[in-house]
């Protein structure tokens, strides 16, 4: 938090302590609502809480309800009365309704129903019905439309009437009888027109779309390379049934990037920020992963048992001391490539058909640092390790050779886990680490034994 912010906190709780309302609400007018929600999350308790939000402006109130961790939501429409409860719910926009919606349990979900006025129940519910990763999960209908025929200034008298109730105005889109989508013009393409021109003379007929049920991340992927402030969503029919905005997008871009980094980590995706998390959801997202790589482990030890003999007659003791480094290299050297690879299939850089590019670039990459790292660890053996450890000028050759063909393994195999996860419709971020290690793990200490009873 910045110094400037951390001032206004203190003057809203000296304020609200000492019960100065008028100066509270002057100091709310010049805030944004995300910061006015983390000061309720942060400084104020279940009760006081609630308190504070009745104090809000009117103007204000829904745009901060939005803002707030779901289980204070609940809270409040808990204690909120019916009366208070459809001026919240009537003032939010439609999407911001429906994610509330989906995060409340049946009894407030009928409640929030309940106080919507009929019109927006309808919509709600049909908004209700996409699925979960779709565009029209997080689209709104409210928007600014008008025909082809409709004149600039009438257009602006349209926006006038309708625009306070709309997510944006900036962004108009252009239908005919049907509702079929023809066109977008902008307020900045109408205020530089004649008041008496047609809106089919300056809108653009090339228009960006989603349909309904396109992915939200592929949506959002779409705000970053057209630089849209707004993308409108069609049916089959070709018909506009609402709109994504930017700060949707962004929303979704968060969370997919989280729930990527979860899955890498090889922690079961959650919506719920750290600290709101209980130790018994830590441990259920933890513990799945941690027991499939212990099982998976099996191999590794497998192989070493397999090869324990004749480990034994070459120098055992001295190969196996080597083990952790060979299969820790490798299994970075996998990892940054899998990283790298899933990185560049989210944001759209890298298709299936890519393959053979990238398997010839990674190849490249994998000898210019495979070659380094085993020449680095040849000279570490005989200028280190031997000090303390009885290395043959043979050893430090077969432990630096696996070394490279180990880093070139686990590079190809992380640059091929993600693109094959990819066209089997798997998420690449799953294969990113338990599968990687355990593959790398493997193919690391099989080459390692194999390479090292042929020559030693």
């Amino acid at each position: 938090m910045n110094e400037e912010l951390q001032i206004i906190y203190e003057k809203l709780s000296f304020c609200f302590e000492t019960r100065k309302f008028a100066d509270l609400r002057i100091l709310l007018l010049d805030m944004e609502p995300f910061d006015i929600a983390r000061f309720m999350e942060d400084n104020l308790d279940d009760k006081d809480q609630l308190r504070f939000f009745r104090l809000l402006p009117k103007e204000l109130a829904s745009d901060v309800f939005v803002e707030i961790e779901t289980d204070i939501q609940e809270n409040l429409i808990k204690a909120f009365t019916d009366k208070e409860l459809k001026e919240v719910v009537d003032d939010m926009f439609l999407d911001d309704t429906v994610d509330v919606i989906e995060e409340m349990p049946a009894n407030v979900v009928k409640r929030i129903l309940k106080n919507s006025s009929p019109e927006n129940r309808k919509e709600i519910n049909a908004l209700l019905e996409y699925p979960d990763d779709s565009a029209g999960s997080i689209m709104t209908t409210e928007y600014v439309s008008f025909s082809a025929s409709t004149t600039v200034e009438s257009a602006f008298e349209k926006i006038r009437k309708t625009g306070l109730n709309k997510e944006t105005i900036y962004t108009c889109y252009v239908t005919d009888r049907k509702k079929h989508l023809i066109g977008v013009v902008t307020v900045k393409d109408m205020l530089l027109a004649d008041k008496n021109e047609l809106i089919a003379h300056i809108m653009e007929e090339s228009v960006v779309t989603a349909s309904t049920l396109e992915d939200k991340e592929q949506v959002a992927l779409k705000f970053s390379n057209y630089d849209y402030l707004a993308l409108p969503v069609i049916d089959k029919e070709g018909c506009l049934v609402g709109i994504v905005t930017v700060d949707d997008a962004v929303d979704v871009i968060q969370e997919e990037a989280t729930e990527d980094i979860q899955k890498m980590a090889a922690v079961l995706p959650s919506e719920k920020p750290y600290l709101k998390q209980s130790v018994f959801s830590l441990w259920k997202a933890r513990l799945p992963w941690l027991l499939l790589l212990m099982i998976s482990a099996t191999f590794t030890s497998m192989i070493l048992s397999s090869y324990e003999e004749k480990l034994a007659v070459i120098g055992g003791a001295v190969l196996y001391a080597f083990v952790p480094m060979l299969m820790g290299t490798a299994g970075n050297a996998g990892n940054q490539t899998s990283v790298t690879i899933i990185r560049a299939i989210a944001v759209g850089d890298v298709q299936f058909r890519d393959l053979f590019r990238v398997i010839l670039k990674e190849l490249l990459v994998a000898l210019l640092v495979g070659l380094t790292v085993a020449v680095v660890c040849f000279g570490k053996l005989l200028l280190i390790d031997s000090l303390y450890n009885d290395i043959s000028l043979r050893t430090a050759i077969v432990v630096s050779a696996v070394l490279f063909l180990s880093i070139v393994m686990a590079k190809l195999v992380g640059c091929l886990l993600p693109l094959l996860a990819k066209i089997c419709k798997l998420d690449p971020a799953v294969v990113a680490s338990p599968f990687m290690t355990t593959i790398v793990d493997v193919l690391s200490l099989i080459l390692y034994c194999t390479i090292a009873i042929a020559i030693l």
